[in-house]
């Protein structure tokens, strides 16, 4: 069965505004390397559109080998978005989803092949109140924002993760792998 990773980039404070962020050539290898492993991404509308910053770069080199790369490795990847108001999609890689999260989900994991990533906060807990997400993989940049949108908000019951190991990257982030551990998680 394939796993469900959820891979999210958060500040010391918990906050996950993508503007925050201090990505730097280690950090866009590390995500160029995960798309690369994994066969699909799902994102809601909102991350999508975010993403779709990325498309110009597989055309037009920005110049920085970590950033076109990482161009190409989302380009590459098969998307499937999750929005109630998107009715097209015109990223070759990318559909709409045809079902229910927890049911396209729940076949996905049924299928061959290797992991499912997850890269939009929404679908991460909506995921997480479903205890669906298998692994969590949080890059924790060193900077505080003090206010913004938080990676848990809305988590209905405690979640219990177990760590599995942590990835120093020499800017200072740290990222932290976790794997869902389901005999400990209670109400």
């Amino acid at each position: 069965m394939r796993k469900v990773i959820a891979a999210f980039n958060m500040t010391l404070d918990g906050f996950c505004d993508h503007t925050a962020g201090i990505p730097d050539e280690e950090i866009h290898l590390h995500y160029t390397h995960l798309l690369n492993s994994a066969d699909v991404i799902l994102y809601g509308r909102i991350t999508y559109q975010l993403m779709e910053y990325w498309r110009p770069f597989v055309k037009n080199s920005s110049g920085e080998k970590s950033m076109d790369d990482f161009a190409l490795a989302i380009d590459k990847i098969p998307k499937v978005v999750f929005s109630n108001s998107m009715k097209n999609i015109d990223w070759a890689s990318a559909k709409l989803a045809e079902g229910m999260l927890k049911d396209e989900i729940l076949k996905l994991k049924q299928q061959a092949g290797r992991d499912i990533l997850v890269g939009s906060r929404s679908l991460i807990v909506q995921l997480m109140n479903l205890n669906l997400i298998d692994e969590l993989q949080l890059c924790i940049y060193p900077v505080v924002v003090g206010q913004g949108l938080s990676l848990f908000e809305h988590i209905s019951d405690r979640i219990v993760f177990k760590l599995l190991k942590t990835r120093c990257f020499s800017g200072g982030s740290v990222l932290l792998y976790y794997q869902y551990n389901p005999t400990s998680t209670s109400s």
